[in-house]
């Protein structure tokens, strides 16, 4: 016979167990938590996950294989996918919405350009010819009403008017440019070039070099913006590192190590900078699975300090965070899957049951 006390211990080791078999919300400050919504499935090598302007779906660029998926975060599952007449090519890399022209561009490295779908209506519209080669990243820029592409293969930006669809100007930059972003209201575009170890600054209207900083063998890959426009963060896989850039001296101002290989990066609350970081490369073939999963890290920028770390699956890539702020999502490019949170405050959390006794 089990005594009283010996009961009472395994029965609030079995509720212990149960608490903590469930995938527990991630703390990031006194109010802010990541509670995890799943684990779904979606095509192959997914490359990029960007919200939709009413924050319902998440549009998933896949790498290795035929278009777009549509993911419905009601749903919990892709509904459907975007294609293209050169599906075939594969090769779909990043995706760009731009809500006052109910558009959204998925650029397609294997055909040299970019696609655009209307939106919601999901229609395809057309296919602009970027003039570089292997073109992957998009930004718009409202003002001059200019869609730039970055050109991974030939070292160089494409200007696109959005209108007519014609490129307005090549700007050359350092190797195999990635991630790119306007600033000064489209008077100027940032490049980041990954092969080139550069950050440049580019006038928009002629294409003259403003400025750049040089890192010895950096690759720089993703760049965001704080709501003002002063601060730049800044991913560099090599050297496992954000960097935060201040933008009037045009000089980096401090630098957080993070875990291998450093991808996406996206602000929340203009405060926390979520960061994917892909893990170790495979030592075969960098294309081929991690040897050990990725992790996501959250920096607090107010001291540019990591207030946590957590395991991700193999090769976490893209990452966004819904506009309304009440969602983040990564996918696992090698799992050929997305993980979706939900971002919660302690209030909300405690109406759900479950997590009561965690924040007693």
């Amino acid at each position: 016979m089990i005594k009283y006390g010996t009961a009472v211990f395994l029965g609030i080791i079995f509720c212990l167990g149960v608490i903590f078999s469930q995938d527990m919300p991630v703390r990031i400050a006194e109010n802010l938590y990541l509670v995890k919504v799943g684990v779904f499935p979606c095509g192959k090598e997914p490359k990029q996950v960007v919200f939709s302007p009413d924050n319902r779906y998440i549009f998933l660029p896949l790498l290795n294989d035929k278009g777009v998926d549509i993911f419905s975060v009601a749903e919990k599952k892709v509904i459907t996918r975007l294609s293209t007449a050169t599906a075939d090519k594969l090769g779909y890399t990043e995706g760009l919405f731009i809500p006052e022209k109910h558009a959204f561009f998925v650029s397609q490295m294997t055909d040299n350009s970019i696609h655009e779908f209307q939106y919601p209506e999901l229609t395809y519209k057309r296919t602009i010819a970027t003039q570089g080669e292997w073109s992957k990243f998009m930004a718009w820029n409202k003002e001059k009403n200019i869609v730039a592409v970055s050109n991974w293969v030939s070292n160089n930006l494409s200007l696109i008017d959005y209108t007519t669809g014609e490129v307005l100007r090549l700007i050359k930059t350092q190797a195999a440019p990635r991630g790119i972003i306007f600033t000064d209201k489209g008077q100027s575009i940032i490049s980041l070039a990954f092969d080139g170890g550069a950050i440049e600054k580019f006038s928009v209207s002629t294409g003259q070099l403003l400025a750049s900083i040089h890192i010895e063998k950096a690759a720089m890959r993703h760049i965001v913006l704080d709501d003002d426009e002063t601060t730049a963060y800044i991913s560099d896989m090599f050297h496992k590192s954000i960097y935060q850039v201040d933008l009037e001296t045009f000089s980096i101002t401090n630098t957080t190590k993070v875990y291998t290989n450093p991808n996406t990066i996206d602000l929340l609350d203009n405060r926390w900078l979520f960061v994917s970081s892909r893990g170790p490369n495979n030592p075969i073939d960098y294309t081929l699975p991690s040897p050990v999963n990725g992790k996501i890290s959250v920096i607090d920028t107010s001291t540019m300090e990591t207030v946590v770390s957590f395991e991700g699956g193999n090769q976490p890539t893209g990452l966004d965070i819904s506009d309304d702020g009440k969602f983040f999502c990564f996918s696992n490019f090698q799992d050929g899957n997305i993980q979706l949170y939900r971002c919660m405050t302690k209030a909300q959390l405690r109406n759900i049951k479950k997590y009561t006794v965690m924040l007693e």
